[in-house]
């Protein structure tokens, strides 16, 4: 038993480890854009090959632990949670990289408008990740809610720059390709709030038990 707790905390730390790595692709993506440096995107691509690998052998610990450990209700539940949240690290990388390929197209031409939106929302979702790791290494669901208030913030920051942005490009449409970069780059931030706000669901059910992903109440066709 001593043994397979080693197990549980060894497999935690890496999906900790995992998660600092795709903070760190996000960070570098959102620089790359920033300072129109395509050099600081290759961080990015750098470090997606380890978060592939972490991914798959997260995934392989936890088959193995369910299989051959037959674990408790709580550890059962936290061996299917890393599988779903590693899944979501992993699509956390490709947004990253998704960011980084469309700066490339940016930087290839004059600036479109001044950058303020995008950076203060990569705020936004780089805190949620952050935040949902925390709670996730300290089983800590009141945190994982405050990620869950956060989600709102982020999706107020992406229909602002697709307004903004929308304004330039029916002005001038030659800012068609810069505007429709600007706008995937949103939606990829978008993305990576929502793989987040899941990653808290998780830390949720982990501890109380309480699946929210469908709320019983919610009208058909949402939720």
């Amino acid at each position: 038993m001593r043994h397979f707790d080693e197990q549980l905390q060894e497999l935690l730390h890496k999906i900790v480890y995992m998660g600092s790595l795709t903070d760190t692709m996000i960070s570098l993506a959102v620089r790359s854009l920033i300072e129109r440096d395509d050099s600081i995107g290759e961080g990015v691509f750098a470090r997606e090959h380890e978060v592939n690998r972490l991914q798959m052998e997260v995934d392989d610990t936890a088959v193995r632990l369910t299989a051959l450990q037959q674990p408790v209700a709580a550890d059962v539940r936290f061996l299917f949670m890393a599988s779903r949240i590693v899944s979501e690290l992993e699509r956390i990388g490709d947004q990253a990289v998704n960011i980084c390929q469309s700066a490339r197209v940016l930087t290839s031409q004059p600036p479109l408008k001044p950058l303020v939106d995008i950076p203060l929302m990569a705020q936004v979702v780089q805190q949620m990740v952050r935040d949902s790791l925390q709670a996730v290494a300290q089983r800590d669901a009141k945190m994982a809610e405050g990620v869950l208030e956060q989600e709102r913030k982020a999706d107020a920051f992406k229909d602002q720059i697709f307004r903004t942005v929308l304004t330039y490009m029916m002005a001038d449409p030659g800012t068609i390709s810069r505007g429709l970069s600007l706008i995937l780059i949103s939606r990829n931030l978008e993305r990576i709030g929502d793989h987040a706000t899941n990653i808290a669901e998780e830390v949720i059910y982990m501890v109380q038990g309480r699946d929210i992903r469908h709320p019983a109440d919610a009208p058909a066709g949402q939720g």
